[in-house]
């Protein structure tokens, strides 16, 4: 059981790289630190689901982490 999870964890995390990576694709290089404008910018479409799709994968990598520490044998 405890290798799956990691399994599944590895494969979270590297979902999780991808989609945060495509979420700064747009932005330049002052926007990556936060030094962008000032400027709201709400998001749309394509933008809103992938921001949606990043939350879901951290709250699922939390949980199998978490899950993953009380599952190791002491």
């Amino acid at each position: 059981m405890l290798k799956y999870l990691q399994i599944v964890q590895i494969i979270v995390s590297l979902a999780l790289i991808v989609a945060i990576l495509l979420q700064a694709k747009g932005a330049r290089l002052g926007g990556i630190f936060g030094g962008e404008g000032g400027i709201y910018k709400s998001r749309r479409g394509v933008e809103r689901t992938l921001f949606n799709v990043t939350i879901g994968l951290v709250v699922i990598f939390f949980i199998v982490s978490v899950a993953t520490v009380f599952l190791q044998p002491s």
